[in-house]
């Protein structure tokens, strides 16, 4: 079975960095069922295609004395050694891809870290791929990641077209992703697509699919069948999986939100406006020149995860008045299974943002991530005090609703807001006013931008600001400590 992985970003052999593969080498590695190869077809500077070629050998795949049989498509005796796991995609090419590309699957390259936690055009193809749900069902599971797709149904004899397609797909997938995020999807999609596995699963798959599903799993639209389907339809797994998945959207961004933030184009859909906000959050921090970062108001750690994934960021501190959301931030982050010295990077602290909070001084910048609406308006003064005016990091970036655009999403009308615990929605002008307001009275210059598809009358759906401190401003205190 065969994976081709492409990108154009110049100089694209830096592929090789990020895969900790050397283009000019074929590197093999042991499977339990195989053998798996990396190679490079092309790779020069314009453009890099790096090829993982899975070797199945069907003799450990179906024997193996006093093993438990997995869920293969096939259980009858002779069916064990005579299939299509040699050379279809299935939980096997997952399989490898977690073991060859370990480093890249967490995000992380020694030589190249910027580029890891940077979005890069990438071309995924799967040239045989047993969809079981045809093409239509890959559309539905890639496209809400940001994924062009493109999946054409093999037939099942090109000599007789009459006789219809296989229960295969050729596969291709184009987009702008992180590879790590790139990498995640093929690792829970492709068995999901196969709906079979060559192992058994056991109860430690749920924390595997959270752990690959980070940032993207519990906002997408088909998770119920993709969990369904990646813990080989045990109902109890299946189960936990949802309630954990549900925790995490209830931490993590307002239940209306997620109904109604998904844009779509008629073209195809588009990654969800909670992916698309995070995304420009990381590119502020980052132009910033930011490395000790707040997260006010974290939640459940969708934010977190992404700035722990980029290691420019030395000290991630995440604050929240709830408890609750601290442990499931906690859990997402897998603060317990971390490694020392990551672990040291992170802190997750109880705090109001209404309240002056010393620990919280002295940091290079703050974000204020769709939270400044959950405030009632009296006690907004007390959150720029304590923000701004106590903290004072360097750089502060918030993003909030805009209002306006309320009335393109189904069933918001005027007056309505995104979410019950909102306490108000501001207009681009109110919201233009606020951070006026705010920079002049605390030593910040600010500029305000949108995030989202624009509409030409009403603006994003999510409004942006970066307030930033003078250099000057910055020296003096420096100068008075």
């Amino acid at each position: 079975m065969l994976l081709t992985l492409t990108t154009t970003h110049r100089p694209a052999t830096d592929l090789g960095h990020l895969l900790v593969k050397h283009p000019d080498r074929v590197q093999s590695f042991d499977l339990p069922a195989g053998t798996a190869h990396v190679l490079y077809p092309e790779a020069d500077e314009a453009r890099c295609t790096a090829a993982l070629l899975v070797e199945v050998d069907p003799l450990k795949l179906g024997g193996g004395r006093g093993r438990r049989q997995a869920t293969t498509p096939d259980s009858f005796t002779l069916g064990q050694y005579v299939n299509d796991r040699p050379y279809a995609a299935s939980s096997l090419l997952s399989s490898a891809l977690a073991k060859v590309f370990r480093s890249a699957l967490r995000g992380e390259s020694r030589d190249r870290p910027e580029l890891a936690a940077a979005a890069i055009p990438l071309e995924v193809r799967v040239p045989v791929l047993r969809c079981r749900g045809g093409a239509e069902l890959a559309v539905r599971v890639f496209a809400p990641l940001g994924w062009t797709v493109t999946a054409t149904p093999i037939p099942l004899d090109e000599a007789y077209p009459e006789w219809g397609d296989s229960r295969y797909v050729d596969l291709t997938l184009t987009g702008t992703l992180r590879l790590a995020d790139a990498l995640n999807h093929l690792y829970v999609l492709l068995p999901v697509l196969d709906d079979a596995k060559h192992y058994w699963v056991a109860p430690d798959e749920v924390d595997k699919l959270l752990r690959a599903g980070a940032g993207w799993l519990a906002d997408h639209p088909e998770r119920a069948l993709i969990t369904r389907r990646y813990l080989a339809h045990r109902r109890a797994l299946a189960g936990e999986a949802m309630a954990r998945l549900a925790e995490l959207r209830l931490a993590d961004e307002p239940p209306a939100d997620d109904s109604v933030e998904t844009e779509q184009t008629a073209e195809a859909p588009r990654a969800s406006l909670a992916v698309r906000r995070r995304e420009a959050v990381l590119a502020a921090l980052r132009d910033s020149g930011a490395s000790r970062v707040l997260d006010l108001g974290c939640g459940g750690g969708a934010l977190l995860t992404a700035l722990v994934a980029d290691r420019r960021f030395t000290e991630v501190v995440g604050t929240d008045v709830s408890t609750q959301a601290l442990a499931l931030a906690a859990r997402r982050l897998r603060l317990d299974r971390l490694p020392e010295r990551q672990r040291d990077r992170i802190r997750l602290w109880q705090s109001a943002l209404t309240y002056r909070d010393d620990r919280l001084r002295g940091y290079d910048a703050a974000v204020l991530m769709e939270v400044v609406e959950h405030v009632d308006p009296p006690r907004l003064p007390a959150l720029e005090d304590a923000v701004f005016g106590h903290a004072r990091p360097g750089t502060v970036v918030v993003t909030t609703p805009n209002v306006e655009y309320n009335v393109r999403y189904e069933g918001l009308g005027a007056g309505r807001f995104r979410h019950a615990d909102h306490r108000f929605e501001w207009t681009r002008a109110e919201f233009a006013a606020w951070v006026d307001r705010v920079a002049a009275a605390h030593g910040y210059t600010a500029t305000i931008g949108g995030v989202g598809d624009e509409d030409p009358e009403l603006g994003c759906p999510t409004q942006l600001a970066v307030l930033s401190r003078t250099d000057t401003d910055i020296r003096k205190e420096e100068t008075t400590r």
